[in-house]
């Protein structure tokens, strides 16, 4: 209700803001409205491409089955929209203590890296983590990492679910990247949004496996199973819809301005295509496009967040494919910071991101789960 009263001021703000945009481009002659925020992600409009083409043409494969299975655990023909990350019935609810979280991170880093376990202990050994909840704290996570040649802080919110420990292990590879990066010194330590997700993922990936691993029972597996598909979905498909969206409202507006209703059914549009037809949208979620900050504050910047997971995705077939000397360069890929690009980072895998069957590589373990769910 509150988006639908200030549809035509997001209409007006969304306008003005694509025909500025369109302006700007035009000046500075880049190719299409997603150039510029490539170009600063140091990635070519060709592999972004190869990353859309390939996430779109997996929409039934993972989206559609996993929501078409999620409709059925909650007993239903169709889910409506707000049901999308709805808990499942038989969701792990156990509470894991911070030392046991502590335990499990350091030790799936340590089964897969001595090295990187013994960089990540030392965020505990030396505090450099505020996981506590205390009143009037931020929420969610992040990790800071200030200088090189200071440490990286890490700010968690811990409550003891398995999301958290998850959370724990995301913000931890992000912490032992900034430490590993910076020889690079203060300039090229950063990475670009592309591949600042790699080592966070990743030690999420190996926590979950090796969580998954310890499941006690069937009922258990299938719950994680699922709650890291959902998240994989809304890494990967929801964020390439949100960037397929903005690729089709700034190519309207080129041709004028746009009104309420004509936003409204490309939003209705992608979404159907994306999470496909185990789902009804009413006409209130027309007006869910004006929700996301991202289309006015930092446009074409979602498709990073899919970039970055499907690269890890990859990257982590790879490493079950040939783990020996994998690890070496890994770790020799985390301290390159922002001194190489994709191409160069990728090559000693045998991996190249311009290849749209690198990106398949990367859905196909989102389908792989999804598959298992199906035999549960």
């Amino acid at each position: 209700k509150a988006l639908s009263e200030k549809t035509q001021l997001f209409t007006l703000i969304t306008n003005v803001l694509a025909k500025d945009k369109a302006i700007s481009d035009d000046w500075r002659k880049y190719a299409r409205p997603v150039s510029s925020q490539n170009l600063a992600n140091l990635v070519e409009d060709e592999v972004v491409d190869a990353l859309v083409a390939a996430a779109k043409d997996s929409y039934a494969t993972t989206a559609h089955r996993y929501y078409a299975l999620k409709a059925k655990w909650l007993g239903k023909k169709k889910l409506a929209y707000w049901d999308r990350n709805a808990p499942l019935p038989n969701d792990d609810d156990q509470t894991i203590a911070w030392t046991d979280a502590r335990d499990r991170v350091l030790g799936a880093y340590h089964a897969f890296s001595p090295e990187l376990a013994s960089i990540g202990k030392r965020f505990f050994d030396n505090a450099w983590i505020d996981a506590r909840l205390k009143p009037g704290k931020s929420g969610g996570a992040f990790a800071h990492p200030t200088v090189p040649s200071a440490h990286p802080y890490l700010l968690l919110n811990y409550q003891g679910k398995v999301r958290d420990v998850m959370t724990l292990a995301h913000e931890l590879g992000h912490g032992v990247h900034q430490v590993l990066a910076a020889g690079q010194g203060a300039l090229m330590a950063d990475t670009p949004l592309t591949l600042a997700e790699t080592a966070s993922v990743f030690g999420e990936m190996l926590t979950f496996q090796s969580l998954l691993k310890s499941a006690p029972d069937k009922s258990t597996r299938k719950a994680m199973l699922a709650g890291k598909v959902e998240d994989m979905l809304n890494t990967v498909v929801r964020q390439i819809a949100f960037y397929d969206f903005e690729c089709r409202l700034h190519a309207a507006r080129r041709q004028g301005e746009l009104t309420p209703d004509q936003i409204g059914e490309i939003w209705m549009a992608v979404q159907g295509e994306s999470l496909g037809p185990a789902f009804t949208f009413d006409d209130e979620y027309r007006h869910y496009w004006s929700y996301i900050g991202h289309f006015i504050h930092s446009p074409f910047y979602v498709y990073a967040y899919a970039f970055g997971d499907c690269l890890v995705n990859s990257l982590y077939a790879a490493y079950q494919a040939k783990p020996d000397g994998f690890q070496a360069k890994y770790l020799d890929m985390l301290k390159a910071g922002g001194v190489k690009r994709h191409k160069e980072l990728l090559a000693p895998f045998g991996l190249d991101a311009s290849d749209p069957a690198f990106w398949d590589r990367g859905l196909g373990v989102i389908s792989g789960f999804v598959d298992e769910l199906e035999k549960l």
